[in-house]
């Protein structure tokens, strides 16, 4: 027995065996529909989502409406129905936008510390580019290209850590715990700062004299030592630095201590590549996935050679 994905058709019949992906990851992954009708010249999924961060960017998610990305390309809210179906499917494709695919810099690291030292700050640059990515929640297991990349990534530095998989998995998530409160904390500064016309290091000055105003040793101790030693106010080093060096120690720590090196495991079939190998949508759709992917590294590479070769020459004078 065998039923189609979506309305319309958008790929090959499938078995009942086969998993039914949810219509925002098969936009994600550009195994879905096109829409039959409509302005196609005019208007497409790429024009939608960009829109859509563009207001993210500009106001939060609070900005993002069909009717307001309606407006700035100029057409009705139920145009734009024939290609995203539901907010809840634009948001997905927003965030997989927005996120991108991880720098080349993550897999050029020395050792797997420094790879996880780039992978943290690449992602904290992307919460500072996008901001609205921290209001999204994160419900289940990453199931999109981009998504996708950012954790192959974290395992590649982790590739020849002697941990299993469920191990490594775990590493990642205690970093992007990190990072992602680290991102959260840094906007509401931000957000804070510009509010009061005030520089963000103003707020742990006022923080600090507030807190001396009602402080005293004999209720709270060590709170008055911590206040004496300047603990409250703006310092020269970033305490969430701090802590992502804490979580690497404690990996160190782990991997020095474990008691034997778990064996090799079988390389896992891929899903995708399955269903690839039965439809030949999927198939081309991952092809040209995957070709993009390696002109968009062969790009980036090519612009860090020519920046290294700029800084050269400018120091040479």
């Amino acid at each position: 027995m065998s039923s189609r994905v979506y309305d319309g058709g958008t790929m090959a019949e499938h078995s009942d065996a086969d998993p039914e992906l949810p219509r925002a990851v098969a936009l994600a992954w550009g195994v879905a529909a096109n829409p039959q009708r409509g302005p196609k010249r005019e208007l497409s999924i790429e024009r939608i989502v960009d829109v859509a961060v563009e207001l993210a960017d500009g106001g939060g998610l609070g900005a993002v409406s069909m009717s307001s990305i309606a407006s700035s390309l100029g057409f009705t809210p139920m145009s734009l129905y024939r290609y995203v179906t539901s907010k809840d499917d634009l948001l997905v494709l927003m965030q997989e936008r927005g996120i991108g695919v991880p720098p080349e810099s993550v897999l050029e690291a020395d050792g797997w510390r420094e790879g996880l030292r780039e992978w943290a700050a690449a992602t904290l640059a992307i919460y500072r580019e996008h901001p609205w990515l921290l209001d999204l929640a994160i419900d289940g297991t990453p199931q999109t290209p981009n998504n996708l990349a950012w954790l192959d990534a974290a395992l590649e530095v982790l590739a020849d850590v002697p941990l299993d998989y469920e191990e490594k998995i775990a590493i990642v998530l205690a970093i992007t715990a990190q990072v992602r409160w680290e991102g959260q904390v840094e906007r509401g500064y931000l957000a804070a700062a510009a509010a009061a016309d005030v520089e963000p290091d103003d707020l742990d000055r006022r923080a600090s004299d507030v807190i001396a105003a009602f402080i005293t040793p004999e209720q709270f101790p060590q709170l008055a030592r911590a206040l004496e030693a300047g603990a409250f106010g703006p310092g020269p080093d970033n305490p969430f630095a701090f802590g992502l060096e804490r979580v690497l120690d404690g990996i160190a720590s782990y991997l020095a201590t474990r008691p034997e090196t778990p064996p090799p495991l079988p390389e896992a079939a891929d899903p995708l590549e399955e269903r690839a190998a039965r439809d030949p949508k999927v198939k081309e759709a991952v092809k040209a996935r995957r070709e993009a992917e390696k002109a968009l590294r062969e790009a980036r590479k090519r612009e860090r050679e020519r920046m290294r070769e700029a800084r050269d020459r400018l120091r040479r004078g």
